[in-house]
């Protein structure tokens, strides 16, 4: 396993255990970014129709994700290391 590899799923897994109550309360954009960086490093370029109108969070689910198109894995995979790392670094 690469070492960005590595970093990635451990930020991957400090995002997942952080408590919902804890002291970082990200905005919805940042949500939304890390969403898009996330699912690009992992799936690739946003591929399927984009949501309806009616569907206001998976639309803009679909487009947080549509603006890294073209972005590789591995550059999606460092950016999401580098936000999680600027943010814990805020809260040791």
């Amino acid at each position: 396993m690469s070492d960005l590899k590595a970093e990635f799923e451990a930020a991957v897994a400090k995002v997942q255990s952080a408590p919902a109550d804890g002291p970082f309360k990200p905005s919805n954009d940042m949500k939304l970014k890390m969403y898009g960086l996330y699912n690009q490093a992992t799936k690739g370029d946003v591929s399927g129709k984009r949501p309806g109108m009616l569907d206001m969070v998976g639309r803009m689910k679909y487009d947080a994700w549509a603006k890294l198109k073209g972005t590789s894995q591995d550059d999606a995979m460092q950016q999401y290391v580098n936000e999680i790392q600027a943010v814990a670094s805020q809260f040791e």
